[in-house]
């Protein structure tokens, strides 16, 4: 039988890394076989992707940036998800196309119609069986960044940046 797929999406600091933890002992009270990844990263080139994308002296341009989220993606999809799935193991990634759709989307201005054609191309069909959209207010959010680590490059945005990253979930 095929394993589930489930994505835990977000602005920063909605809580993602808590409600992993939590997913994590539900899977593991039912022995229930279960891969955590996470996006960008899940394989070496997702992760030195990941490295270069959140470093704050990385200078790259929107379209680059985005053909970089799919990059990692689809090594990801090829050598980790999809087997796991096949292999009947249930897949929660912290991320997924959404956060592309949100980020490159809302708040860098990438045509969704650009991010969605990139998704056809590396995805086909395959999609989440669930996401889990977490949801917080602006304030909570920044006031989360702020408090528990250093800012990655996302994370020096402006507010309004992660207010159309926001509105940008929410009409997913």
């Amino acid at each position: 039988m095929r394993g589930r797929f489930i994505s835990l999406d977000g602005i920063d600091g909605a809580g993602k890394t808590t409600h992993l933890q939590a997913l994590h002992a539900w899977f593991a009270a039912r022995n229930l076989p279960v891969l955590f990844t996470r996006e960008p990263g899940g394989t070496p080139l997702g992760e030195a992707l990941r490295a270069l994308l959140l470093d704050p002296a990385t200078e790259v341009g929107v379209r680059a940036e985005t053909l970089l989220m799919f990059a990692a993606r689809q090594q990801h999809l090829e050598t980790v998800i999809e087997p796991a799935l096949a292999a009947g193991t249930h897949v929660v990634s912290d991320r997924f196309t959404d956060a592309t759709f949100a980020y490159q989307g809302g708040g860098r201005g990438v045509a969704v119609a650009d991010i969605a054609q990139l998704e056809q191309w590396v995805q086909g069909c395959l999609k989440p069986d669930l996401t889990l959209l977490l949801d917080v207010p602006l304030s909570v959010s920044m006031a989360r960044i702020e408090r528990n680590r250093d800012k990655d490059r996302f994370e020096q945005e402006q507010s309004e940046f992660f207010t159309r990253v926001r509105q940008a979930y929410l009409a997913r």
